[in-house]
């Protein structure tokens, strides 16, 4: 199988004209989900002449199998939990309680690393697109969703480059629009499908974020 995307600035670039043809919205806010989603929102900002903004998630990993998602967190104190997986593991209420509270310390350090005293964008009433590099099975990106939508949005998409097929159509019923711009069959993870999958840095997410509040003040 070879990758489809060489790296996730061109996957951002790929992505951003599928979501043109969605959005009417001149107001709309584009969320990156820390730290790969982050390159490619960059790019669906400019590509849409948005605000951008980070929207963090940490995903909850089983001990010694951190790859293995039992759930996740996001920004506003909401947790994603797998149920069926934790039955199956038969995972205690305090070990998952311990994973959630190490995993909200991360979270708050990077919101206080990346915004660098900048206050979070409002997102009442708009239309917000919350871009990640890809979803495999979904647990990060529902709990953005759910937590989002505490906010009081006026609408949800969800746009990624590539995704698991299940996982693409089970978002369906979680948002207002989901946009995969690629669900291959046999999916197995999302780095597979990019060339270059290297780990995006706090700097590079500092950046970008820094770099689009410019462009916005100069508007």
């Amino acid at each position: 199988m070879e990758p489809i995307f060489e790296n996730r600035i061109e996957a951002g670039r790929a992505l951003s004209p599928r979501i043109a043809q969605s959005i009417r919205d001149r107001n709309a806010l584009v969320l990156g989900l820390p730290r790969g989603g982050v390159p490619i929102a960059f790019e669906v900002a400019v590509a849409l002449d948005a605000e951008l903004d980070v929207f963090i998630v940490r995903k909850l990993g089983l001990p010694g199998k951190e790859e293995l998602a039992i759930g996740a967190i996001a920004s506003g104190g909401v947790r994603v939990l797998n149920e069926a997986l934790i039955a199956e593991l038969q995972l205690s209420p305090s070990l998952i309680d311990s994973i959630a509270e190490r995993e909200q310390q991360e979270l708050e350090r990077r919101q206080q690393l990346f915004r660098a005293g900048r206050p979070r964008v409002p997102v009442a009433g708009r239309t917000v697109i919350v871009v990640d590099d890809g979803i495999a099975t979904g647990a990060s990106m529902k709990a953005a969703a759910q937590a989002l939508r505490t906010q009081g949005p006026g609408r949800i998409l969800v746009a990624v480059p590539i995704a698991a097929q299940q996982s693409c159509a089970e978002f369906r019923m979680e948002v207002d629009e989901i946009i995969c711009l690629h669900t291959p069959a046999l999916f197995v993870g999302v780095g597979m499908w990019y060339r270059d999958f290297s780990q995006t840095s706090d700097q590079e997410v500092q950046q970008y974020l820094e770099v689009a509040a410019r462009r916005v003040r100069r508007t």
